[in-house]
């Protein structure tokens, strides 16, 4: 299953340690590297190069002809951030811009019992946490140095703690054609990801860019559950010793991610709800009607995942060769929405961009007097001009024996996926590149 929990004391020490550290420190490759000067900006660069200096710059083409490029940063607080993200598949004579930033915006981590809830991200300096990765852990890649100024678990700033390699993921597509002749591709990605440890608790942050403009972010939890927790005896954890003994308390992961839209070089995108409905069959009828409903998303909004319910981001800058505007679809993973805080009640959050506004819960900037902490009390009716997604993912764990020792890898995580950005599949074969829209 899921995670663990340190003692409160080594917490304590934690906690001490990290409001000790800066609030950003610089990333550098090889430790040679100044800072990049680039920070979250309202407005995104049309260029089609990454708007940061050589050493900050991932760019890799994928074996199925696709290239991802973007700018990676280092912030004591949410470790990697990824800026300046685009996208270029086959067939496509420039990269095209997908967001301006993405990164990690909080973990909160409530317990069962009331004692304790803790803001991992923000409370704990998460990214001062990033441990130094082996060979072994990057296979086929390479592992880049990052700059931290106060590290928690490294002797030295230089920590080698990004690793940046391909995967293939199996199936991109399957296609019998109708004169018999089977056409498929197995799917390429573009995987970076970092290990923070937090007390007790070791985080895999991992940003997954897939050949057909697909981007996941998942956050998997593992590391030891913490020993000193096996005192839950109120009903409100698990057995994992031997008889009814070592009681581990049961807990939540509220992970938060923040998305800044940049699509076709324009932070002006516009965000648009759909809703499905199904009725009954009538008049003769084989099946049941199935009617979808677009809402426009104009005012800031603290959004409900349902069945049948899906948001995307749509370009106001750019579309695709059919002449459609391009858009991004935001798709849900799964999740145990915590109901206990105002700002997790709710999966996903659209707000109008502030500066300041950076983690979702336990914000530490000073946006002025009254301003709110967390993101649901900054959804207040402003008109979305440039629009800021606050994605919620949650999960509530419960300990069981194979949690020990050491506890399996659990992932939490949502996608964005592509849609209307190409014209036809991305990675469509030469062969079928003329069976767009009516084609018989």
């Amino acid at each position: 299953m899921h995670v663990n929990r340190d003692s409160r004391a080594r917490r304590s020490a934690l906690r001490r340690r990290a409001l000790v550290g800066p609030l950003a420190v610089g990333l550098a490759l090889g430790g040679t590297a100044a800072a990049p000067a680039f920070a979250d900006h309202k407005e995104a660069a049309a260029a089609a190069a990454p708007q940061c200096s050589a050493a900050y710059q991932i760019e890799q083409k994928l074996s199925s002809g696709t290239t991802w490029r973007m700018c990676w940063r280092f912030e004591s607080r949410s470790g990697v951030v990824l800026d300046d993200i685009s996208y270029q598949p086959p067939g496509e004579s420039q990269p095209i811009k997908v967001l301006n930033s993405a990164k990690l915006a909080q973990i909160d981590v409530p317990y069962d019992d009331g004692s304790v809830e803790y803001n991992d991200v923000t409370d704990y300096n998460f990214g001062d946490g990033l441990l130094n990765l082996t060979p072994d852990e990057c296979p086929g890649g390479t592992i880049k140095t990052v700059k931290v100024a106060t590290p928690f678990y490294s002797d030295s700033p230089n920590v080698n703690g990004l690793c940046a390699t391909t995967r293939s993921r199996g199936h991109a597509y399957h296609l019998l054609s109708d004169a018999n002749k089977t056409y498929q591709a197995q799917g390429k990605d573009l995987l970076l990801y970092t290990v923070n440890k937090v007390g007790w608790y070791e985080y895999i942050t991992e940003w997954r860019f897939q050949d057909d403009g697909t981007m996941s972010m998942n956050a998997g939890a593992t590391g030891s559950l913490s020993p000193d927790d096996y005192d839950a005896g109120d009903g409100r954890g698990w057995p994992i010793g031997k008889g009814a003994k070592a009681y581990a308390t049961s807990h939540s992961h509220n992970i938060f991610w923040r998305l800044d839209f940049g699509l076709d070089g324009s932070s002006k995108t516009k965000v648009e709800q759909y809703d499905s409905k199904v009725s009954a069959p009538v008049g003769g009828q084989q099946a049941p009607t199935n009617k979808t409903t677009l809402t426009k998303v104009t005012k800031e909004l603290a959004g409900d995942a349902k069945d049948m319910r899906w948001w995307r981001v749509v370009s106001t800058a750019g579309k695709n060769a059919d002449g459609h505007p391009r858009s991004y679809e935001i798709v849900q993973g799964p999740t145990a929405k915590y109901p206990g805080r105002s700002f997790t009640q709710h999966d996903v959050y659209f707000t109008e961009y502030n500066k300041c506004e950076q983690y979702a819960s336990g914000n530490p900037l000073n946006c002025g007097a009254g301003h709110g902490t967390s993101v649901d009390k900054w959804v207040n009716g402003q008109t979305l001009t440039h629009p800021i997604v606050w994605v919620n993912v949650g999960f509530h764990h419960i300990a069981r024996d194979e949690d020990q020792q050491p506890m399996p890898v659990h992932w939490q995580g949502f996608s964005i996926a592509p849609r209307d950005v190409t014209a036809m599949n991305p990675l469509t074969p030469a062969d079928l590149v003329g069976q767009n829209g009516h084609w018989r």
